[in-house]
């Protein structure tokens, strides 16, 4: 019992240390080298998702090591040179309700909180802002409905001219630009295939599928820029169409509209065929 306290008491120290891990990548808004955790959170639904997740990893732990105890009981004490004579029970009436009973239990304890974040993620709130995310083969155009209805392509930069701090393969050319502490309501669909829009920072993952308009939500805690990509197979160039979100605050974003209206409207009517140009050939990584 003195070792399985201690084992238990160990656990919670990993999972305070990777809490505090957590918080202090949250401002860093992309993956970290060697990283084998979630990406650091900056919204209450990944905080959620987070918590939910080291729940997980201290229930599942337990239950190893309580299956592991079991399976050395058996393995030392009911070998044929421990027990030469084995027992002929066949049925047990309490064990057996027990091991349906705690099965059951255990379930009913995860699905509490799982569905409280289900509701959390599928419930979404008054919107201060909604933006349209459109899937395309293979980069995602975004419009702001809210905000006179320009639209603009979001193409990834290619290496050879990424600027200092900007991550290979996540920095575009026109990131989507949002304020922070406001809800923002992401509708989402796919010109072509199905592909999915996701960040995880945000705790956002919901696909864009041709013919159909998914929604999602986020409120961005802090400033900076967070990263996600396509999380569907949707062909090709998958692995190269990244997510950029901006976050900055309210006076920023109203100033980065106004100029976006302009830049925006006055794009040449053909200027949409350049994008095949610039989206990366195939295999290039």
């Amino acid at each position: 019992m003195l070792l399985f306290k201690r084992l238990v008491a160990t656990l919670a120290a990993f999972v305070g240390l990777f809490t505090c891990i957590d918080a202090a990548l949250a401002a860093s808004g992309q993956p970290s080298p060697w990283e084998m955790k979630l990406q650091g959170s900056d919204s209450t639904v990944m905080d959620s998702i987070v918590s939910f997740h080291h729940f997980l990893v201290v229930v599942i732990t337990l239950i190893v090591l309580f299956v592991l105890v079991l399976l050395g009981i058996i393995i030392f004490r009911f070998n044929n040179r421990a027990n030469p004579v084995p027992s002929r029970t066949t049925h047990n009436t309490t064990l057996e309700v027990i091991w349906t009973i705690v099965p059951v239990l255990i379930l009913a304890v995860i699905a509490i909180p799982s569905f409280r974040l289900l509701f959390t993620q599928l419930d979404i709130p008054k919107a201060d802002l909604t933006v349209k995310a459109t899937g395309k083969q293979w980069y995602w155009s975004y419009s702001y409905p809210d905000n006179g209805n320009f639209e603009f392509d979001s193409i990834m930069v290619q290496e050879k001219d990424l600027k200092p701090g900007q991550p290979r393969l996540l920095a575009v050319d026109n990131e989507l630009v949002v304020p922070v502490g406001k809800v923002v309501r992401v509708l989402t669909t796919g010109a072509d295939v199905i592909h999915s829009f996701s960040v995880p920072a945000f705790g956002v993952k919901i696909d864009a599928i041709p013919g159909r308009v998914n929604e999602t939500w986020f409120k961005a805690e802090r400033e900076g820029t967070y990263y996600g990509q396509c999380s569907q197979l949707c062909g090709r160039d998958h692995a190269f169409m990244p997510i950029a979100v901006h976050v900055v605050s309210d006076a920023d974003f109203k100033t980065w509209v106004a100029q976006a209206k302009t830049k925006y409207s006055e794009r040449d009517d053909d200027a949409r065929t350049t994008v095949a140009s610039a989206l990366p050939a195939p295999g290039v990584n």
